[in-house]
C-alpha cells in the first residue's frame, strides 16, 4: 500500500504494525527533514499518527504544549498531533491550522481517529471488508488488497455527470468512501462514528453585524498576510504558480513581500489563444521581479498525459483541464522545488466566479420573467469565451431561464450549469440508465444540505454549494492535490485558511460581489500590491483544450479509438455504442464546439480509462 503511493512521498517511508494496526507513510520531506519520520508517537508510544499535509501553527502549538509539560523528540509539525489529542483528545481538530488527512491510533482505548481538513485540500478514502478497515491517501493503495472491490457506482458516475464530482461520501468505485472535509471517524471495537468538527456558515438574515468597510480592510490585510506568511513555513524553497489573474498575483505578491528572497514563480500558457494568459503572466512577473519559468503545452501533450492524469485522479472528469496542471507539476519538480503557492478558493470565499453574476441577475430578471430588458444584462459575461452562452439573446433566454421558478431553492445558481453536464446522460445505456432507477440529482443534493441554510442570503447558498460540490470535490482533487502530488508537489492555498473563509463569510455579499464587480473588496485591499491592470481584469477561469486534444486531421489518437470502439463500450456498459458513436463521428468533423458535446467526449473517455486501468487492471501510462 505505502509503494503505491510512493509519488506521494518519494523520500522515505515508515511503517508500525501492532496484533490490531498497521500504519504506514509514505514521506515527502518539507518540514524537519532530519527526524521527522512518521509514524510519529508520544513519550511512551501508546499513541502513534501517520499524516499528509502541513500544520501551518505548529511552532505556536508546540510552544502551548511544551508549556503543559509535553516532551517531544523531533522538530516535526506531526509531532504535535498526539500531544495535542493528548490534551484535548478528539477536539485536537479544532486546534489545527492546516490542510491534512490524519489517522491516529490511540492503543489505550483501541481506538482509531481518522480526520480530514476542513475544506478537503487533502484526500483520504477508506473501505471496511469482511475483516477490517482499510484507509489511505489514495483508492489505488486500497486496491492493492485482493478483498476491496472494483466496481464503479453507477449513481457516484450520473453525480460526475451532474455535478462534476460525487457528492461525500461517495467515490467513483462502490464500497470505497471518501471521509468529507471538516469530519472527524473514530472506530473503536468495529463500530463507526461520524462527526463534523467544521463547515461553512453565513449569518441568518437579519443578523449580520454591521462593519465599515474600513475595518474589514484592515481585517482582511492581516489575515491575507499572516496566512501566506504560515505556509511560507517549509525547510525547503516555496515557489508559486502565476496565472495572470488576480488571486494568484495577491498571494505572489505577499509571498514576495514576506519571503526575503526572490520568489521563485511558474506559470502554464498554451498554444491556442483563447486560452493563453501568458501576457498577463509575464506582466506580473515583471512587476513583482520573480524568477519566473513558464511551461508550454499544446494539444498533442494533453492527449498523450491524459491516461496518466486519470490514474493519478483516480476518477472520471469532464474537463481535460488538470492534465496541463499535472504537466506544470513536473516542471516544478523538475526546478527543484517541492512546495507551490496557489491562489485556488478565492473565487469560491469572495464571490469571483460568474456563476454569482448569473444568480444575481437571474433572480433579478425572475421578479419579471417577461422583461426582454433585464436577461440582456447577461451579455456582460463570458468575453472569453470563443462560443459563449450570451453570445445571442435567443441562446441567452433558453440557457439562463433553467429552473427560473426555483429561486428559492439552494440550487438555484447551479441549475443551468449543471443542466448543460447532466446532458451526458443522454450517451448512458439502457443498463446504466436502469440502474439509477428514479435518481434525481436535486433531491440527492439536498439530502446533504444542513437546515440553517434556508435563513441564509442568496449568495451564501450559492457559496455553500460551490464550496461543496466543485470546489472540494472537483477542484481541490482533480485540479489540485492529485495533480500535483503525481510529481511529489505539495500545494498550499492561502485562501482556504479557515481564519480567511469564516471572515468572509460573515461579510454583506455587497463587499464581494459589488453590483457587477466580483471579488470587491479582495480588490481593493491588494491595491498596493498589484497593479492596476491585474485588478481590473474580468475573471477568466483556467482552460484547456477538451475534445480538440485528441484529433488530428480528421482520425482520432490510437488508443481513444481503441477505448471508444463499439466493442469496448458495450463490454464496460456504462455508455450507448451508438450514440458513442455519432459523437466520435462529430469530434473527427471539427463539430464539437458547445461545453455539453466537449463534456460529453471527455466524461466517456476518462470513464474508459478509469475502467481501463483500476476495473481491469491494464494500466495505461
Amino acid at each position: 500500500m505505502v509503494t503505491a503511493l510512493h509519488h506521494r512521498g518519494p523520500d522515505s517511508q515508515g511503517i508500525f504494525l501492532d496484533a490490531t494496526i498497521a500504519l504506514g507513510h509514505a514521506r515527502l520531506s518539507i518540514v524537519d527533514l532530519a527526524t521527522g519520520q512518521q509514524p510519529i508517537h508520544n513519550e511512551d508510544g501508546s499513541i502513534q499518527v501517520v499524516f499528509n499535509g502541513e500544520i501551518f501553527n505548529h511552532r505556536a502549538l508546540r510552544h502551548a504544549l511544551e508549556k503543559c509539560g509535553h516532551r517531544f523528540y523531533t522538530h516535526s509539525d506531526t509531532e504535535v498531533i498526539v500531544h495535542l489529542y493528548e490534551e484535548h483528545g478528539e477536539r485536537f481538530v479544532d486546534h489545527l491550522n492546516g490542510q491534512f488527512a490524519i489517522a491516529l491510533w490511540d492503543n489505550a482505548r483501541k481506538t482509531l481517529v481518522l480526520a480530514r481538513d476542513r475544506t478537503g485540500i487533502r484526500p483520504l478514502f477508506y473501505a471496511a471488508t469482511a475483516s477490517r478497515l482499510v484507509f489511505a491517501s489514495e483508492i489505488k493503495a486500497l486496491f492493492m488488497l485482493p478483498e476491496v472491490p472494483r466496481k464503479i457506482d453507477t449513481q457516484a458516475l450520473a453525480e460526475i455527470c451532474t455535478y462534476w464530482s460525487p457528492l461525500a461520501p461517495k467515490s467513483i468505485f462502490s464500497d470505497v468512501h471518501s471521509l468529507p472535509p471538516g469530519h472527524i471517524m473514530t472506530i473503536k471495537e468495529g463500530k463507526r462514528n461520524f462527526r463534523r468538527y467544521w463547515d461553512w456558515s453565513f449569518p441568518a438574515r437579519g443578523t449580520r453585524v454591521f462593519r465599515h468597510e474600513e475595518e474589514c480592510l484592515e481585517e482582511l490585510s492581516e489575515l491575507l498576510s499572516d496566512a501566506v506568511k504560515m505556509q511560507l513555513q517549509a525547510d525547503v524553497p516555496v515557489g508559486a504558480y502565476l496565472s495572470g489573474g488576480l488571486d494568484s498575483a495577491i498571494v505572489a505578491a505577499l509571498a514576495r513581500n514576506l519571503g526575503g528572497t526572490q520568489l521563485r514563480t511558474f506559470s502554464l500558457t498554451f498554444e491556442d489563444a483563447e486560452f493563453d494568459e501568458s501576457k498577463h503572466q509575464e506582466e506580473m512577473a515583471n512587476f513583482l521581479g520573480t524568477h519566473h519559468s513558464s511551461l508550454r503545452c499544446n494539444r498533442t501533450d494533453i492527449a498523450m498525459a491524459f491516461p496518466k492524469t486519470i490514474w493519478h485522479v483516480e476518477s472520471p472528469i469532464v474537463r481535460t483541464a488538470p492534465t496541463p496542471l499535472m504537466l506544470l507539476s513536473a516542471h516544478v519538480r523538475e526546478a527543484g522545488y517541492k512546495v507551490v503557492l496557489t491562489g485556488e478558493g478565492a473565487d469560491e470565499v469572495f464571490g469571483g466566479y460568474d456563476i454569482f453574476k448569473e444568480a444575481k441577475i437571474r433572480r433579478f430578471w425572475a421578479k419579471a420573467p417577461e422583461s426582454t430588458m433585464r436577461p440582456r444584462i447577461l451579455e456582460r459575461l463570458y468575453p472569453y469565451l470563443k462560443h459563449s452562452p450570451a453570445s445571442s439573446q435567443a441562446f441567452t433566454r433558453a440557457f439562463f431561464s433553467e429552473g427560473m421558478e426555483h429561486t428559492h431553492q439552494p440550487y438555484f445558481a447551479h441549475m443551468p450549469r449543471w443542466t448543460t453536464t447532466s446532458r451526458i446522460g443522454r450517451f448512458f445505456s439502457e443498463e446504466m440508465r436502469t440502474s439509477l432507477g428514479g435518481w434525481d440529482p436535486y433531491s440527492a443534493l439536498l439530502a446533504t444540505l444542513p437546515e440553517e441554510m434556508a435563513h441564509w442570503d442568496p449568495m451564501g447558498k450559492d457559496q455553500y454549494v460551490e464550496a461543496h460540490t466543485l470546489m472540494s470535490g472537483y477542484l481541490l482533487c482533480s485540479q489540485g492535490d492529485r495533480v500535483a502530488m503525481a510529481n511529489s508537489i505539495e500545494g498550499r492555498f492561502p485562501f482556504l485558511d479557515h481564519r480567511l473563509i469564516e471572515f468572509a463569510n460573515q461579510l454583506p455579499p455587497t463587499m464581494k460581489l459589488h453590483g457587477l464587480t466580483e471579488k470587491y473588496l479582495l480588490k481593493k485591499v491588494s491595491a498596493d500590491w498589484i497593479p492596476k491592470s491585474v485588478r481590473a481584469r474580468t475573471k477568466q477561469p483556467y482552460r484547456a483544450p477538451d475534445s480538440q486534444s485528441f484529433f488530428f486531421e480528421g482520425k482520432a489518437i490510437d488508443y481513444v479509438d481503441d477505448l471508444l470502439s463499439p466493442e469496448k463500450i458495450k463490454a464496460a456498459g456504462y455508455f450507448d455504442p451508438v450514440a458513442v458513436g455519432k459523437l466520435m463521428e462529430k469530434c473527427r468533423k471539427g463539430r464539437v464546439v458547445g461545453f455539453a458535446d466537449n463534456m460529453a467526449f471527455v466524461a466517456i473517455l476518462s470513464t474508459m480509462l478509469v475502467h481501463e486501468q483500476f476495473i481491469l487492471g491494464h494500466r495505461m501510462n
